[in-house]
């Protein structure tokens, strides 16, 4: 009877110990981070699991997620789609590089909404791409080509040797942004900019494509802090477009003119950027009223350093530096094959102001008029140091104290 006693009260006392376990461990697992899911949360998408990089895009769920590519280099023949919104496609660097081997004019990467329309209900929000490279040959499409994208944002991106646009942002109308990125040797524009508003481009790096940057027919764009060197064109052409300012740039030795502005531009400042050795021209003001030219360093521009036209005017020109390569005590850095240094130039315009620049050593003239008279232009406070200049031949105009001198 006592061993049936003893027998009874260590079974149950083992069963308390077990459960006393049992009931520990699920507490741990349950206080364990590691073991739990947060709600809503849907997995990252690793596209080195994958066949291709499209079966990896294609896994995201309709609700968009995060696909992350892996280091290595990716050939493809056909453009990669993305066409989900709230999506993410991240890679490592440059170590991840997008191969466009297409030479039928196709893109290498196409941000869309699935119906393919061209109108307001056909569009996709908060795309980003990040950290990746995307190259192509001067046979393939644009690199980068997003179509109706709101809230796009492009940061870390380097978009090279495309035949087309480096990145072709087509109606993404809503606050597309453009960081930090590095756009060269594509055959046609580095950023090509259609219809698009409020728009952010800074910090990023052009080299040698056609043309650096076109904003065409869209509003409001802030590009600051960039720097573009040696295109075969022009630095930044802006078309159709108000209530912009392109402001602390290094724009050199573009083949054509750093910054144009024409067909009806308006309420746009140039200001700040250094402006150097392009062959073309620096600023032509072509069709543009009620602009901002301030506080610009034009130096060795061949020819035009700023120049604004018959179908432009309203114009303020003022605190900028127009000079060639002197260094003083007589010096200039450039050689006699490399000295040109050009000045300002009026044709045909009305009511501008020109106050407070310096014109040292440009040539033909610190102020050249061409064609018919420009009229109610104030050029006044000026300095003119080692120039020949047409000033004093403004009529209907106010010309004052100006001061004159050789060095």
């Amino acid at each position: 009877m006592k061993r049936t006693y003893r027998t009874a009260v260590m079974i149950i006392a083992a069963v308390v110990i077990v459960s006393f376990f049992l009931a520990s461990g699920g507490q741990g697992r349950q206080n364990n981070p590691a073991s739990q899911r947060l709600p809503g949360a849907r997995p990252v998408i690793d596209a080195g699991r994958y066949p291709t990089i499209q079966a990896a895009i294609d896994a995201l769920p309709d609700e968009g997620g995060v696909v992350r590519l892996p280091p290595g280099t990716f050939e493809i023949s056909k453009p990669l789609k993305v066409t989900k919104p709230d999506v993410l496609i991240e890679g490592a660097g440059t170590a991840t590089h997008i191969k466009n081997i297409n030479t039928e004019g196709k893109s290498a990467l196409i941000l869309q909404h699935p119906s393919g329309g061209d109108n307001r209900k056909a569009e996709l929000w908060r795309i980003r791409l990040a950290n990746f490279r995307i190259t192509g040959n001067e046979k393939s499409g644009h690199g980068i080509e997003a179509r109706r994208i709101n809230e796009i944002f492009i940061d870390g991106v380097t978009v090279s040797y495309h035949g087309g646009d480096g990145i072709r942002l087509y109606y993404c109308y809503e606050d597309p942004r453009i960081c930090d990125s590095l756009m060269t040797y594509n055959k046609k524009t580095g950023l090509n900019l259609i219809g698009c508003h409020d728009v952010v481009v800074s910090a990023n790096q052009f080299e040698e494509n056609h043309d650096a940057v076109r904003f065409i027919d869209g509003f409001n764009l802030c590009m600051t802090g960039n720097n573009l060197d040696d295109h075969l064109g022009d630095g930044v052409v802006i078309e159709n477009s108000y209530g912009s300012v392109v402001s602390g740039n290094m724009i050199e030795e573009c083949a054509g003119t750093a910054i144009v502005l024409d067909r009806d531009c308006y309420g746009i400042a140039l200001s700040a950027n250094v402006i150097a050795h392009n062959s073309s021209g620096g600023i032509d003001l072509r069709d543009a009223h009620g602009c901002a030219v301030s506080a610009n360093t034009f130096t060795i521009s061949g020819r035009d350093a700023l120049r604004i036209g018959p179908n432009s005017g309203r114009i303020t020109v003022t605190g900028n530096n127009f000079s060639d390569s002197y260094l003083g005590e007589g010096k200039v850095k450039r050689g006699t094959s490399d000295l040109a240094a050009a000045g300002m130039v009026l044709k045909g315009t009305s009511d501008v102001t020109v106050v407070g620049n310096l014109f040292s050593s440009v040539r033909p003239k610190a102020l050249t008029i061409e064609g018919k008279p420009s009229k109610r232009v104030l050029f006044a406070d000026n300095v003119l140091t080692d120039v020949a200049s047409d000033h004093n031949k403004l009529n209907a105009s106010l010309v004052k104290d100006n001061l004159e001198t050789t060095k």
